[in-house]
């Protein structure tokens, strides 16, 4: 693993331009018939760009261990995880724009479903509608006092929202109250150190108001928070790599860690046309592109095996028009796995592929975990991505004399 402050000693400006397509949650298991959703799924074009590429199977944290999204897209673009550690929450609110001060604490929140006996049964509250989600944070918002801490509560996306405290003293040291699993209660939130315990009192308290402004509703009857987080700063790609970068997602978080990372968000449909007809036109304004598909990870996650495939086939569908944007360099991966068998995220490396005029195209003629497993690049790290990419793109010097 190269340092980013070498890459960054080592980058150049030039005009070549780069597609990075991150299929999100791309890797799976095998079902049944022995194949995973890539395997089962037709590929002909992704096949094609497999055949002129290099490929590997690409670990964003390290053997064995479960990234959330923000660890694996960090490492995707050259932040180690483990240094520029990001909570949900912060992703979340810059992913709505939300401009969060210093002092304030953000959190993701979804709406979930508990039975009667106050029992998680749905954590996604059945994948409730935007509009939806939007009027029940304003009923939250507006029902709420919490005296000397103002409350933020915005709706991001279906079922997903961000709540930000403001006020003195906050503290992110504290556990979250999602359990990740049906059939248990809600967690009570705990603090991780002394110094933390009147921000874990104080947002139990918000809880227990939430639960009963929101009792009566169905099928959204309670939230869950998932990842408390302060303003994070990042070094920004403009300045480490020399790149003029955009991102293109249709989901909020994704445009969050962009914007994280100093990328120009783009406007664009929420669809998978719609993002690929931004690419198009704005061709020649940037010289990267991070373009996301969520579709994938959200089948993954709802244990839908035939509808992540039939996401990674729609995608095949637009590669023969990617290509003849004629990028330098085009990467196709994954920022971690989501199998269908699993309906989590895991720690199984993903599949990935790197096609330029200078890469050593390798004997992969499939675009699939076990060929890729096969590839020239075998099994590597995710931080070793972009120094790859750069170099594949004329934009990395020589290292010494």
């Amino acid at each position: 693993m190269i340092p980013i402050e070498l890459i960054s000693k080592l980058a150049v400006e030039n005009k070549a331009r780069i597609i990075y397509l991150v299929i999100d949650g791309l890797g799976g298991l095998p079902s049944e018939d022995g194949k995973t959703e890539l395997e089962f799924a037709s590929t002909p074009e992704l096949d094609k760009l497999a055949g002129d590429s290099i490929c590997g199977l690409s670990i964003p944290v390290s053997f064995g261990i479960t990234p959330g999204s923000g660890p694996g897209h960090l490492s995707l673009f050259g932040y180690d995880p483990l240094k520029y550690e990001i909570g949900r929450g912060a992703l979340s609110a810059a992913g709505i724009g939300f401009y969060q001060e210093k002092n304030d604490l953000a959190v993701r929140i979804n709406f979930a479903t508990l039975d009667s006996a106050g029992r998680v049964s749905d954590r996604r509250a059945g994948r409730i509608s935007t509009t939806r989600a939007a009027r029940l944070c304003r009923l939250l918002e507006e029902g709420l006092d919490l005296k000397e801490i103002k409350v933020f509560i915005r709706s991001v996306k279906e079922h997903r929202g961000v709540v930000i405290f403001r006020g003195k003293k906050l503290s992110d040291r504290i556990t979250d109250s999602d359990p990740q699993i049906s059939g248990v209660s809600p967690l009570a939130v705990k603090a991780k150190e002394k110094s933390a315990q009147a921000t874990a009192k104080m947002v139990n308290q918000f809880l227990s108001k939430v639960k009963k402004i929101l009792k009566d509703e169905k099928p959204a009857n309670m939230i869950l928070m998932r990842g408390f987080a302060k303003a994070p700063h990042l070094p920004q790609m403009k300045a480490l790599y020399k790149l003029n970068p955009a991102v293109i997602a249709g989901y909020p978080m994704y445009k969050g860690i962009a914007r994280l990372m100093g990328m120009e968000v783009l406007k664009t449909g929420e669809n998978m046309a719609g993002e690929f007809e931004t690419l198009e036109k704005n061709f020649s304004r940037f010289n990267f592109f991070f373009v996301h598909i969520k579709g994938t990870d959200s089948a993954g996650e709802d244990g839908d095996f035939k509808r992540k495939v039939k996401v990674i086939e729609e995608v095949d569908g637009y590669i023969a028009g990617l290509r003849a944007l004629n990028p330098e360099v085009l990467v196709v991966a994954g920022d971690h796995s989501t199998p269908a068998a699993l309906k989590l995220h895991s720690w199984h490396p993903s599949p990935f592929l790197l096609h330029s005029k200078w890469c050593r195209r390798d004997e992969v003629r499939s675009f699939s975990e076990k060929d890729c497993l096969r590839g020239g690049l075998g099994l590597f790290s995710a931080l070793d991505i972009m120094p790859l990419v750069l170099a594949n793109a004329g934009k990395l010097k020589k290292l010494g004399a």
